[in-house]
């Protein structure tokens, strides 16, 4: 840890000084990154001056333990006794602080709601997830911010696409991505029995254009008529957009902005996110190989959590872990959830 905590300290000083830094005021890209890093690092900044002071308050009362003056003795008394244990509390904070972390933590986020098997059911819990997230984002002073919105029968949604901004926002929600079923009883059933439906949900860092490079050649750009509600524009003008990237055949859609500028620019937004995503899936897949689990990896193809109604019990299920307040996570309380999911993957990064 000593050495984790030496490069930090130098690391955080010299991103110190790079902020005041002239050339570094002229690059905001750069600028944004290092602002970003110094904020991760000042908490180990003042955990590790805190820690060096209680440590240097031992050892000046291990030096007058011996002293003759009987009140100074019981002063000292109380600091060895007090001490030690602050001091050890502090140091597993600073630990799990120097634990190496992604980079990409810090960034704002994109998450992408789909309605999975399950028909109208499905689209009602997407819907859930939508809202679930939004209190979530909420609760932590998240922005929220919708990009993207496919509205289904009955008040559910098809797919929704929202960026999340503000401080750890991907760190934060990297563990949703993955497969969410529910089994309840749907509004649409008349006869009380138990339906199985899942929804999915994909958690991007949102890209800078300094991460993928996107050349122009490598898309391919179609514009067409907006549909469904909306302002003027709807159905009136060419203001949608879709772009396809040819090497990949990724193709992203955007059309609930008023003009064909604001579409592309969210398209591309988007596309970025989701190649920076696959280019970090391609990575962590190679280091995976060699762990025994893939908490953080945010691995979409496998179901992670059940949501039972009818036992009010929620069961993330790479940690098989339940907690029995279902309404509560719904409404957006997913931190107990959310803490042990960080919690395990901590330790497993630890391990390795």
């Amino acid at each position: 840890m000593e050495a984790r905590l030496r490069q930090a300290l130098q690391r955080a000083e010299e991103a110190e000084r790079l902020l005041i830094d002239p050339a570094v005021a002229r690059n905001p890209a750069k600028l944004q990154s290092l602002g970003r890093e110094h904020a991760r690092l000042a908490p180990i900044v003042r955990l590790a001056e805190r820690l060096a002071r209680l440590e240097n308050d031992l050892a000046q009362a291990r030096e007058l333990a011996d002293e003759a003056d009987p009140e100074l003795v019981a002063l000292v008394r109380a600091d060895l006794s007090r001490l030690p244990p602050e001091i050890a509390a502090l140091s597993e904070e600073l630990h799990a602080l120097l634990i190496p972390r992604d980079p990409h933590d810090d960034r704002d986020a994109i998450i992408e709601i789909r309605a999975g098997t399950g028909g109208d059911e499905a689209a009602l819990f997407a819907a859930d997830l939508y809202r679930m997230y939004q209190r979530y984002s909420e609760r932590h002073g998240l922005r929220w911010e919708p990009m993207s919105l496919s509205d289904g029968t009955l008040g559910g949604i098809k797919e929704a696409i929202v960026a999340v901004r503000g401080p750890e926002a991907f760190g934060l929600l990297r563990r949703e991505s993955g497969v969410h079923r529910v089994q309840r009883v749907p509004a649409t059933e008349t006869q009380g029995r138990i339906h199985t439906s899942a929804a999915t949900v994909a958690v991007l860092p949102e890209a800078e254009e300094v991460d993928v490079k996107i050349e122009p050649a490598d898309l391919k750009i179609d514009v067409f008529r907006s549909s469904g509600p909306g302002g003027q524009s709807v159905n009136t003008t060419d203001s949608a957009v879709r772009i396809t990237h040819l090497p990949t055949g990724m193709v992203v859609s955007q059309q609930d902005q008023k003009s064909q500028l604001q579409n592309k620019l969210k398209a591309m937004e988007v596309l970025r996110a989701r190649l920076l995503d696959r280019m970090l899936a391609e990575q962590e897949g190679a280091r995976a190989r060699d762990r025994r689990a893939m908490v953080g990896t945010g691995d979409r193809s496998a179901k992670i959590r059940t949501y039972n109604f009818p036992q009010s019990r929620v069961t993330d299920h790479r940690i098989n872990r339940s907690v029995h307040n279902l309404a509560d996570v719904v409404d957006g309380d997913l931190d107990e959830l959310v803490e042990a999911l960080r919690m395990a993957s901590r330790q497993e990064q630890d391990a390795v």
